[in-house]
C-alpha cells in the first residue's frame, strides 16, 4: 500500500487538519488566524483566468508533426531540413464567439491552432477552420467580434446586430457564405480542415523569399452536422466536439491531418493581381488552386491528451508572431495586427511570464534579459539583465536570419479599399461550387437568422447575394418567404 502523501500549505508547511475550521468555540467566529483556510479561499477565487475574448471554448491535444516531402529549396527552417524529421506539436480546436460555457455545435467559425517545438522555438500555425475571413483591417476587428457576442442592453445574441454588421462590410460576404454552409457546423474537431488563413513567407539559405499559405486537410474526411442536429446535440450534448477528440485518442483512433502548402512567388502575386484584381495579401481572398496548387509538406498526428486541462489547453498561449528562422510575414493587413493583438491578449489573459509554463515554453535553449514581472518561474541566477551594445553597430539587413524583407510603396496614411475591389466573384464562385443540396442548406441556414432582421438591412443583404451570384439571392429570398417573411 502507497503511503499517503502528507498535505501541505502552498508553501510546504503541513497541513494539521483539512476539514476543521479555526473558531472561537466549537460554533465560531472564525479566526482570521487560519491561514490555511484564507489560502484555499483565496486560491478558489482565482481558479479562473480570464477566458478569451474569442476562441472562449476550446479541446487541445498534443502530437507530432513528420515531414513527408521535401521543401527545403523554399525554407530554411530546421523543421523541414529531411524528410521524416519529427516535431513535437500542441493543437487547440475552439469555437470562436461564445463563452466557454456554450454549446460546441453552434455554428461559428473553428479555431484551428498549431504550436510546433522546434529546436529553434516555438512556431505558432494559428488558424481557422476556413481559408478567409469577415475583414481586412484589423480596425474593424473589435467591432465585428462585439457583433458576435452579447447585446449590451439584452445580453441576448443579436442577428439584427450581426447582419447590420456584415451587410454594411460587403467584404464579409465570402467568409458568410462559408459559414452558413454545412461547413459551419463541423462533426467535431476531427472531420474539418484547417487553415493558416493568412500569407506568410518562407525565406531559404540564399534569402530568397517566397510566399506561402498553409492548409491541413483532415485525413478522417470531411463530416458536417445538419443544422436541426448541431441544435438538438446543443442541448443534450453541449461538450460533443470535446467529448469526440478525447474519447477518440483515449481509444486509439489517432487523427490526422496532411499539412500542404501554396507557394507563390512575388512575381507571380504580381501577376496574379493584374489578372484578377485580387490582393493577394487580402484575408476575405483565397487563392484559387488552379492557379497556385497545393503541394504536400508532411503529415500532423494527435496521440496524447492532456493531463491537466487548465495548465494546458486553457493555458496555451498561442501567438502568429512566433516564426522560426526560415520563416516570416507578409503584408497582409490583418495578420500585421494579429501580431500585435495575440501576444498581448496572453499578457493580460495568463499573465507576463505565460511563456515560461511548460506547455508555452519552446524545447529549445532560451537566453534573453526579460526578467522579474509576476509568476517568473525561471531563475536567471546573477547573469546581469541587459545585453551590452555592439560599439562596432550590428549591420542589420532586411528582417534579419537571412531574410531581406520586401519593398514598401505609397504614402503613409489611412487608406480606404472600399469601393475598389472585388468582394462577390469568390463568394460567388464558392456558392457556385456547392451541390444543389448543399446550397440549399446555405439558404435555410441564412433565413433563420435573417427572418429576425430589419427590413433595411434584409434589403442590403440581399443585394450582396444577388451580386454573388443571381440563383445565390433568388435562394435565400424563397427560403425567407416560406418562414413568412414579406420581401419589398
Amino acid at each position: 500500500m502507497s503511503k499517503t502523501k502528507q498535505l501541505t500549505t502552498a508553501s510546504g508547511i503541513p497541513v494539521a487538519d483539512n476539514q476543521n475550521s479555526i473558531s472561537a468555540g466549537p460554533r465560531g467566529p472564525l479566526l482570521l488566524q487560519d491561514f490555511h483556510l484564507i489560502e484555499k479561499l483565496q486560491h478558489f477565487n482565482r481558479e479562473r483566468i480570464p477566458e478569451r475574448v474569442v476562441h472562449a471554448k476550446g479541446s487541445g491535444a498534443y502530437g507530432s508533426f513528420t515531414v513527408t516531402h521535401d521543401i527545403s529549396a523554399h525554407t530554411k527552417a530546421q523543421l523541414f531540413s529531411a524528410i521524416g524529421k519529427r516535431t513535437e506539436v500542441f493543437v487547440r480546436f475552439s469555437t470562436v464567439g461564445g463563452e466557454r460555457g456554450s454549446a460546441d455545435t453552434e455554428r461559428d467559425p473553428r479555431g484551428f491552432a498549431v504550436r510546433f517545438y522546434t529546436e529553434q522555438g516555438n512556431w505558432d500555425l494559428v488558424g481557422n477552420n476556413t481559408p478567409m475571413f469577415f475583414i481586412k483591417d484589423p480596425i474593424k476587428f473589435p467591432d465585428f467580434v462585439h457583433t458576435q457576442k452579447r447585446d449590451p442592453q439584452t445580453n441576448l445574441k443579436s442577428s439584427g446586430m450581426m447582419f447590420d454588421f456584415w451587410s454594411k462590410a460587403p467584404e464579409s460576404l465570402h467568409q458568410v457564405t462559408m459559414l452558413f454552409s454545412s461547413r459551419g457546423t463541423p462533426d467535431g474537431y476531427r472531420h474539418m480542415d484547417g487553415f493558416g488563413s493568412h500569407t506568410f513567407s518562407l525565406i531559404n539559405e540564399a534569402g530568397e523569399r517566397v510566399f506561402v499559405k498553409w492548409h491541413l486537410r483532415t485525413e478522417q474526411g470531411i463530416k458536417n452536422l445538419s443544422a436541426e442536429l448541431a441544435q438538438r446535440l446543443a442541448g443534450s450534448d453541449p461538450d460533443y466536439a470535446q467529448r469526440d477528440l478525447y474519447g477518440a485518442i483515449e481509444h486509439g483512433q489517432f487523427p490526422r491531418w496532411e499539412l500542404r502548402a501554396q507557394i507563390a512567388t512575388q512575381q507571380e502575386l504580381a501577376r496574379w493581381e493584374t489578372r484578377t484584381g485580387w490582393n493577394p495579401f487580402d484575408l476575405t481572398k483565397v487563392w484559387p488552386h488552379a492557379d497556385f496548387p497545393l503541394i504536400t509538406v508532411g503529415m500532423l498526428e494527435l496521440d496524447r491528451n492532456p493531463a491537466n486541462y487548465h495548465a494546458e489547453v486553457e493555458q496555451v498561449a498561442f501567438s502568429p508572431a512566433n516564426v522560426v528562422p526560415g520563416m516570416g510575414y507578409s503584408p497582409d493587413k490583418m495578420l500585421q495586427g494579429r501580431l500585435f493583438a495575440y501576444h498581448d491578449a496572453q499578457l493580460y489573459r495568463v499573465g507576463t511570464n505565460h511563456q515560461q509554463l511548460a506547455v508555452n515554453a519552446p524545447r529549445c535553449p532560451v537566453h534573453h534579459q526579460q526578467r522579474d514581472g509576476a509568476m517568473t518561474i525561471y531563475d536567471h541566477g546573477a547573469a546581469p539583465n541587459y545585453e551590452n551594445v555592439s560599439e562596432a553597430g550590428t549591420a542589420p539587413l532586411g528582417f534579419g536570419h537571412g531574410d531581406a524583407g520586401w519593398p514598401v510603396t505609397g504614402s503613409a496614411a489611412r487608406h480606404d479599399e472600399r469601393g475598389t475591389g472585388d468582394d462577390f466573384t469568390q463568394a460567388g464562385n464558392l456558392f457556385r461550387l456547392m451541390p444543389m443540396e448543399e446550397q440549399q442548406h446555405l439558404f435555410e441556414n441564412l433565413a433563420g437568422p435573417l427572418s429576425q432582421v430589419s427590413p433595411a438591412i434584409l434589403k442590403r443583404q440581399l443585394a450582396h447575394f444577388d451580386r454573388a451570384d443571381a440563383a445565390y439571392g433568388a435562394g435565400v429570398r424563397a427560403a425567407l418567404e416560406k418562414r413568412g417573411v414579406l420581401i419589398d
